[in-house]
């Protein structure tokens, strides 16, 4: 798992559980806010194995991440 700060939010590699597998994912969260984060697919077009795989996809889409819009929506 990689962790990115921005101004005012957090992000962070992260996979989800899909039917065929596992989806890289970005995780967005306001910088000290509580409750859950914002789940963004990446590489929407390919399905992992596992887990490990899609966070190290995620993780090196994070690297590319340019900043988290004030909605939280990823600036690429």
């Amino acid at each position: 798992m990689a962790r990115k700060e921005f101004a005012q939010f957090e992000a962070v590699s992260a996979a989800v559980r899909g039917d065929a597998g596992y989806n890289a994912a970005i995780a967005v969260k306001a910088l000290g806010a509580s409750g859950a984060p914002r789940f963004n697919k990446v590489l929407v077009d390919q399905t992992f194995k596992t887990a490990l795989d899609a966070d190290l996809a995620a993780e090196q889409q994070l690297t590319l991440l340019k900043d988290v819009s004030e909605d939280g929506e990823l600036v690429w």
